[in-house]
């Protein structure tokens, strides 16, 4: 069995540096391999490049844009009436992630609009996110990159997110029917929504993402 592989999360680490081009270089300093970040989108990508590319770290995960985080947006891709807004910045996301040689790009759900009952919107939802999901399938495959969804746990840490059981994301990736859309599993969340984390794993390890 090989051992554990840790990165670096760029957004949560190093944050006394307010570039994400010196997270980088301090991530390799500290030892690590790999990094990882949720939004680098107001970074210079070129100085993000140069940057990576200086420190021999791989850039394993980013995420789609949020939107517009002022306006409560954690994300967009189960959102219904921002399809364009989600195509948006999956097309940005995709420039980055080319650009850092980065292959798992987070298709970030978004949370249930304020002043809707998440059980009346999930059907019209879920149905906006396969859709969404189907269409990144297709970009993301041209480019060799895999697609994630990772459910977030709705108890502690967003009370609107729309995806957060694996039991939920499972269902959708069935209907995706996508082989480069996959389940990026974060044993957090999945215990705090779920517990029974050995059966979990044990179920849904066909369908996460892998890191070799």
């Amino acid at each position: 069995m090989s051992g554990l592989k840790f990165c670096a999360n760029l957004s949560w680490l190093f944050t006394e540096l307010p570039d994400f081009s010196q997270r980088i270089s301090a991530a390799a300093a500290a030892g690590f391999k790999a990094v990882e970040a949720g939004w680098l989108y107001d970074s210079d990508l070129p100085e993000l490049q140069r940057t990576r590319e200086a420190a021999g770290v791989e850039m394993v995960l980013i995420n789609t844009p949020p939107g517009n985080v002022r306006a409560g947006d954690l994300g967009l891709g189960a959102v219904p009436g921002r399809e364009v807004d989600f195509r948006l910045g999956l097309d940005l996301a995709v420039k980055y992630a080319k650009a850092l040689k980065c292959k798992r790009i987070h298709l970030m759900a978004g949370r249930v609009p304020v002043d809707s009952h998440r059980h009346t919107v999930a059907q019209e939802m879920e149905a906006v996110f396969v859709q969404n999901l189907i269409y990144a399938a297709d970009i993301l495959s041209k480019e060799g990159i895999t697609g994630l969804i990772e459910p977030i746990n709705t108890r502690i840490t967003d009370p609107r997110y729309f995806l957060d059981s694996p039991h939920q994301a499972a269902a959708i990736l069935e209907k995706v029917g996508k082989p480069n859309i996959k389940l990026q599993m974060d044993i957090f969340h999945w215990q705090i929504m779920d517990g029974n984390l050995t059966q979990n794993i044990h179920k849904y390890f066909p369908i996460i993402a892998s890191q070799t």
